[in-house]
């Protein structure tokens, strides 16, 4: 079996998670010269035409750290991952409690400047 076929089968059925990188990184596949240059390889997902895809846009960041080879080699501790994995729920919880606000706050603003129709803009007839 080819040892690119191996690594989409760890994070099947996973939600978004850095752990994947610690697995790679002590299966060896951070050594591999292969595996690195399919990493240089997938820096085309930046690229505006495909990076409108990516649901997770955020692993573009870890892409172009996946580059160093110090930070190849620092994945291999499952502490470095953990802590990875910690901050980048925080930032999620964070960026979804402030995208609320925002929205709610945006909804009450509409509320308030056209209460006789609730909120709901209707359009002008010429």
């Amino acid at each position: 079996m080819n040892r690119l076929d191996d690594p989409p089968s760890l994070m099947k059925g996973r939600k978004p998670s850095f752990i994947g990188m610690n697995v790679l990184a002590q299966r060896g596949y951070f050594k591999d010269s292969t595996f690195i240059n399919y990493l240089k390889y997938l820096l085309y997902w930046k690229e505006p035409e495909y990076a409108k895809y990516l649901k997770y846009p955020m692993c573009l960041y870890f892409l172009d750290l996946l580059q160093y080879e110090h930070f190849r080699r620092e994945v291999v501790n499952s502490q470095c991952t953990k802590f990875i994995d910690d901050q980048q729920i925080l930032l999620w919880q964070h960026y979804t409690r402030r995208r609320t606000r925002l929205l709610q706050t945006a909804a009450e603003q509409t509320q308030h400047a056209n209460p006789q129709n609730n909120g709901i803009v209707q359009p002008k007839v010429p």
